[in-house]
């Protein structure tokens, strides 16, 4: 048998979209360059890392790929056939796939491997490029210390040689990662410190690596803050040399809004999971619209268990020490550790959508991974009870060989603080993905990418915070005005229209809707007041294909009390099809007042006014003077935002007082 060299020379193949003309000897000066290049090896691939264009999507595979002693091709591109616009592409190792016979007399040795190693990327919603599809692993011998030049990587010197002659060689274009979308989800995030380490080396100098110009313009906004928004809250963490370990920060706004959402929030740290150059971790709620908002942020100089509790005192000092009943976070040992030090009362939890996320990762190289994704998703998702879970996540790891894997061991022990099945009886205000289609993105999505730098953040942090309110002010507005579309002759339908904002009704009029694919509701056993029923539904499982499951609900009659298998009141806010159909089978005309959750009401904040308790200022303490008076001039400021009538007579009285004070 004919011996052959895997990659024995450079791959010129006609699918390869990025041949450039010019002197072919400049390759062979790559060596000499290369060695001035600079060594800092670039992150690898992850699903729902996202380019701004085509190109820079190539260009980031094409400069990982040669740090890895691989070259790549084009191997398949999907254009829209009006318009001749490119939308999908996979980009493959240049040993993917096998060149056709050749007749010829002497053809040239096969040095393909039909290796599978590539990514694919698709141009979705935002405009910009996301790899959707990835595999890592190649079929032959590859290393970083390689001196083969492949053709991929001539169209990045032959550019980087244009224009700077007498530097070395960088990449062609500046490559922005960005965090996923929802997977959403709502990321790539970290399982655990020491791991993370071993993947990519953490700085361990424990305080904020800034350039020059960062701490002027961090220390400058928070002056200029203090100014302008009295209620503004930060603190700063020095070590004894006097660097800057850690920042927390909180405007008026924000802390506004925790008053009145204060039952559930996400701790993000995606910016310190994918390591971002701004180490920044945020504090976010749900409002009654269901929209993220902001309850506070900071710079984070170290993933410790100390910071971590640091930065949670700062925020927990800043709300005036009204901790959360409910806290989702990223699977870390050190956030874990930190929670139950500061937040020792509340229910701490996982995010299902941060390590939903990480599947592709973690097990996409693996043999039968679309089978044993579709399994998991189906133990995580599907399950109604634990003994469903768990029969289910045991088939899965017996079928498919998977007792070795540490990653899943450590998701099976965390299981109960992440799995939906055992979270049932948490609040959760639609915080965290219930489904395998559901999604999350984060507060700052679009406004931070892998290379933003402290001052650029400061400058976009009063631009998204102006969008943000714009959007819920916008939104209370059309809750306010308009009248929303029936589309049932459901009661219960008619009766929300009337309470709940537009988007939270949007999604309880879908449950309404989805009452039509029950049926065969049906009364199984009476124990006292309590009656428990079996609701059929027809579902969609995959594709267009349908099966019935059965939901079991309980309904206790003297007190209209009512509970179903799924929990969506729970995880969501609002009552699922399965318990509306039962009511409505029992003849309750009207959903009972304890299952519509003030919180989602379109005049919540106006019947809820702010208070962290006691009602009454002490006249001899001027920071409960503050506090008093801001409290009551919040609600002055919601009714004012009602109508152009309310908000015309608050601003003359308004500036009648200002006037009186003023003499």
């Amino acid at each position: 048998m004919e011996v052959v060299c895997l990659n024995s020379e450079p791959v010129f193949d006609d699918g390869d979209e990025y041949e450039d003309e010019g002197d072919c000897s400049l390759m062979e000066q790559d060596d000499e360059m290369g060695e001035t290049q600079s060594k800092k090896e670039p992150p690898p691939p992850t699903v729902g890392l996202e380019f701004e264009s085509f190109d820079e999507a190539y260009d980031f595979y094409n400069v990982y790929a040669k740090e890895q002693g691989f070259g790549i091709r084009v191997s398949n591109s999907w254009f829209r056939s009006k318009r001749k616009e490119r939308y999908r592409a996979k980009l493959s190792c240049s040993s993917a796939g096998f060149k056709k016979k050749s007749e010829a007399n002497n053809p040239r040795p096969e040095t393909r491997t039909g290796c599978p190693a590539m990514i694919v990327i698709r141009l979705v919603d935002s405009k910009r490029w996301r790899i959707v599809e990835l595999e890592l692993g190649h079929n032959h011998p590859v290393s970083p210390d390689t001196k083969q030049f492949y053709k991929s990587h001539k169209k990045m010197i032959l550019a980087a040689k244009k224009a700077h002659r007498s530097e070395p060689v960088r990449e062609v274009h500046t490559i922005k990662l960005y965090r996923a979308a929802s997977v959403d989800a709502v990321c790539n995030g970290y399982s655990d410190v020491d791991e993370r380490e071993g993947r990519n080396p953490v700085n361990q100098s424990k305080h904020l690596e800034l350039k020059e110009g960062d701490a002027h313009a961090v220390y400058n906004y928070f002056c200029r803050m203090k100014l302008t928004n009295p209620n503004f809250f930060y603190l700063m963490d020095l070590d004894d040399e006097g660097r800057l370990r850690n920042v927390f920060w909180a405007d008026a706004r924000s802390r506004a809004a925790y008053s009145h959402f204060s039952d559930t929030i996400t701790i993000d740290t995606t910016c310190l999971a994918n390591k971002f150059e701004i180490p920044l971790i945020s504090f976010v709620g749900v409002n009654h619209q269901g929209q993220s908002i902001l309850l506070g942020c900071g710079f984070l100089g170290h993933e410790s268990t100390e910071y971590f509790v640091w930065i949670f005192r700062a925020w927990l000092t800043c709300m005036l020490q009204h901790p959360p009943q409910v806290i989702v976070t990223d699977q870390s040992k050190p956030l874990q550790n930190a929670v139950s030090l500061v937040f020792p009362g509340a229910r701490h939890c996982y995010c299902l959508g941060y390590i939903m996320q990480r599947v592709p990762e973690r097990l996409g190289g693996l043999k039968g991974f679309e089978a044993i994704k579709r399994q998991l998703n189906k133990a995580v998702y599907d399950s109604l009870k634990i003994a469903e879970f768990e029969t289910c996540w045991g088939d899965m790891i017996e079928r498919h060989g998977l007792g070795d894997s540490k990653w899943l061991q450590a998701l099976y022990g965390d299981r109960q603080r992440w799995v939906p099945v055992y979270l049932k009886d948490i609040p959760f205000a639609g915080m965290i993905p219930i489904k395998e289609n559901e999604g999350f993105n984060a507060f700052f999505d679009g406004y931070v990418h892998k290379h933003t730098s402290f001052k650029e953040f400061i400058d976009k942090y009063d631009l998204a915070l102006q969008r943000k309110h714009l959007k819920e002010a916008m939104g209370d507005l059309e809750s306010r005005n308009s009248s929303f579309e029936l589309k049932t002759r459901c009661n219960f339908e008619l009766q929300l229209s009337k309470v709940y904002t537009k988007e939270i009704f949007k999604k309880f009029q879908s449950e309404v809707e989805g009452m039509y694919s029950c049926f065969n509701t049906r009364q199984v056993n009476v124990s006292g007041p309590i009656t428990t029923y079996v609701v059929k539904e027809r579902v969609e499982v995959e594709g267009s294909e349908k099966e019935v499951r059965c939901y079991e609900v309980l309904y206790e009659t003297t007190q209209a009390d009512i509970r179903c298998i799924c929990s969506l009141f729970n995880f969501k806010g609002y009552l699922c099809r399965h318990a509306l159909n039962v009511l409505n089978y029992n003849g309750v005309e009207e959903i009972p007042p304890r299952y519509i959750l003030a919180r989602w009401c379109k005049d919540f904040k106006r019947r809820y006014p702010i208070d962290y308790g006691g009602s009454d200022a002490d006249v001899n303490n001027p920071g409960q003077w503050y506090n008093h008076l801001y409290r009551r001039v919040v609600q002055v400021v919601e009714e004012g935002a009602q109508s152009q009538e309310h908000y015309k007579a608050v601003l003359q009285g308004l500036e009648e007082l200002l006037h009186k004070l003023s003499l």
